[in-house]
């Protein structure tokens, strides 16, 4: 590889709708001392890329960019091999096939990423193909709730049917926890064979009505509200949001939950974590892990798969295969 290689990236310059996104050629990164460069088999669109393209909602551009976004490319699933690595670097080796997020820079909606070798990093599990890896971002939203929650104690996942949702309920029974999953018809085989201890169908029940209290109530999807829930929760029991809510209703309530300190609701901001990663790993070795797929397509397809996802219709993750 010389300094004048390049490479296929999806490209971005400005804020709005999937068809600001095209595939385009860029220079190929090289890794500085302390990164691996990584040539992508395959990544992910989510809500997390979608939102971003639309810089939604409107103070997200504090930290992507007033005007014009400051990244170039999204994506920040990604899985695939070491293809050179920086000065210092002997956690990894040449060829080495590797998963984990970019979740400050993104970049991985593109045929190389470079990313710190002691960053969000690990190796994938022997059994498991490029396009069953990419399950770090769902994961690692759904673990800044389910790192809440102890061993013995009950939670109800809304909405988890998705990426976040199904796996806030593989990393919660992971922990020893009983799980209620609230899914609609079409999902409640895949609820039950991600180990839900009960399952609600909301299409035919009120789950908010049922009579029972948790120790936590986790909205994946961002659809309900503390209001809508707040029967559901025991006494020292937490409503957790992935989302605004309705009227931004979770983040008011988070934040007044914090100036008083009660701490009943909150928004939990996932940490930069090396050690989920590995530990991300080490479930799916063991089989206590597996992410769950709705469909996949090309790099040149990326705007229509930026189209599905924002649906709001996918059952867990959308991969993006790079050959």
């Amino acid at each position: 590889m010389t300094d004048a290689a390049t490479m296929k990236a999806v490209v971005f310059h400005q804020y709005g709708p999937p068809q600001k996104l095209s595939v385009g050629q860029v220079p190929v990164p090289a890794p500085a001392p302390g990164e691996i460069l990584v040539r992508i088999h395959a990544t992910t669109v989510n809500r997390t890329d979608t939102a971003t393209l639309r810089a939604h909602p409107f103070f997200a551009r504090a930290m992507t960019g007033l005007l014009r976004p400051k990244m170039q490319t999204l994506g920040m699933d990604f899985s695939g091999t070491v293809e050179a690595l920086g000065d210092g670097v002997t956690a990894f080796q040449l060829s080495d096939r590797v998963f984990g997020i970019s979740p400050d820079m993104f970049g991985a909606h593109a045929e190389f990423l470079c990313l710190l070798a002691d960053g969000m990093v690990a190796h994938i599990p022997e059994n498991l193909r490029f396009d069953e890896a990419v399950v770090g971002e769902g994961a690692w939203y759904a673990s800044s709730t389910t790192g809440l929650l102890c061993e013995g104690q009950r939670c109800l996942i809304y909405g988890a049917s998705g990426a976040i949702g199904t796996a806030a309920v593989q990393l919660a029974k992971s922990r020893g926890v009983e799980v209620t999953a609230v899914v609609g018809q079409r999902h409640l085989l895949l609820a039950e064979r991600l180990g839900a201890d009960r399952i609600i169908n909301y299409e035919q029940e009120d789950f908010t009505q049922i009579g029972e209290t948790f120790d936590l109530v986790f909205d994946a999807v961002g659809k309900t509200s503390w209001f809508a829930c707040r029967k559901l929760l025991n006494k020292n029991g937490i409503f957790t949001a992935t989302d605004l809510g309705p009227y931004w209703s979770n983040i008011l309530l988070g934040l007044w939950c914090t100036i008083t300190g009660s701490r009943r609701v909150r928004i939990p901001f996932p940490q930069v974590s090396p050690e989920f990663i590995r530990h991300l790993a080490t479930l799916m070795a063991e089989g206590r892990f597996k992410g769950v797929f709705d469909r996949s397509y090309p790099l040149e397809d990326i705007v229509e798969a930026f189209r599905y996802v924002e649906t709001g219709q996918k059952t867990g993750i959308v991969v993006i295969n790079i050959p």
